[in-house]
């Protein structure tokens, strides 16, 4: 498919006040000082308190985005939430946002995409559709995730490494950027690898869930090692995609899924160290929101400049692969 002609015009990022230190992880566990960092490569993570909402979040973040793209609420002609876990089954993330912007009359169309710690990336690209159709000119696009509420501290190693934060984009049709290639693949036999089962007719919130299953569940070395016989292929398609090598590639933005997952991927797959975008450390695993955070990150260290070319990547549960090639 041709490129799509829109540009990246603002990105913004919201990170709770609350710091959880790896130490205070120590501490709780019974560990010495130092075993979980060493462990699991995080010295730290926020952790939202009860008033930061998924929504009060992703909207804090969509108006840092503003900001810089210079344009108010009402300039906007949609919204698209893209959290890997929504605080709430309904209404959709992108609704509540749209009423703590100040937009809750307007019409404007505000709807949620669901593809887990992909979901940014296909709501970005539903986002270039919609302006490659001509049905909007600018869009705003946020993740927001609290998954501290959600972790199983029988399972440290994961428990540990999730964070909670917001960040969000405002794509404008026109200007100097484009989305040059994406891509998505779904291997669904992986499934059982990352998920949080609660929520269905099985688990009815109402009647009460079964022991265990409102926690995250995650088998990290599995989804990785499956994801890893995947991802080589999938990489090489997406830049022939776009007529791109590896040496055009400006800055690489991974999902921050672990410490692990992003040293090997950037080994497995070539990816020029200097480039890749590592916030894990200070930030953790933050679902959905993990990408526009690396994302604003980078843009804001100008790690990430106009005219460069930006490779948006990761994988998620089901198991999916998703990747974006954006000229900033």
């Amino acid at each position: 498919m041709p490129q799509i002609n829109l540009t990246i015009t603002g990105t913004g990022s919201y990170l709770p006040a609350t710091v959880l230190l790896s130490t205070d992880i120590d501490d709780r566990m019974g560990w010495e000082r130092g075993e979980c960092e060493a462990r699991c490569g995080i010295a730290a993570r926020h952790v939202a308190m009860p008033d930061e909402t998924t929504a009060f979040m992703g909207a804090e973040a969509a108006r840092r985005a503003m900001e810089m793209a210079g344009c108010k609420p009402a300039d906007l002609d949609m919204i698209l939430g893209a959290c890997g876990v929504s605080g709430q089954p309904g209404p959709p993330a992108a609704a509540l946002v749209q009423e703590r912007l100040g937009l809750a009359g307007s019409g404007i169309p505000a709807f949620d995409v669901n593809a887990t710690c992909l979901g940014f990336l296909q709501a970005l690209d539903l986002a270039a559709t919609h302006v490659q159709c001509g049905r909007v000119r600018r869009v705003l696009v946020f993740s927001s995730d609290t998954a501290s509420v959600g972790l199983d501290w029988n399972r440290p190693e994961a428990a540990a490494i999730y964070g909670d934060g917001a960040a969000a984009v405002v794509v404008e049709a026109g200007g100097r950027g484009a989305v040059l290639a994406h891509d998505f693949q779904t291997y669904a036999h992986g499934h059982e690898t990352g998920m949080r089962a609660a929520g269905d007719a099985r688990n009815d919130p109402i009647r009460g869930i079964a022991p265990g299953e409102g926690r995250f569940h995650m088998e990290g070395c599995k989804a990785f090692k499956l994801a890893s016989r995947y991802l080589p292929r999938f990489l090489q398609r997406l830049l022939k995609k776009a007529d791109v090598g590896l040496n055009g590639i400006g800055c690489v933005i991974p999902h921050q899924a672990s410490a692990q997952a992003l040293q090997h991927a950037t080994r497995n797959l070539w990816l020029p160290p200097e480039r890749v975008v590592d916030i894990f450390s200070r930030a953790g695993n933050q679902l959905a929101a993990s990408i526009p955070t690396a994302l604003d990150h980078a843009v804001r260290t100008r790690r990430l400049v106009r005219g460069d070319t930006a490779l948006l990547m990761g994988t998620s549960a089901g198991i999916s692969l998703g990747g974006t090639l954006v000229r900033f």
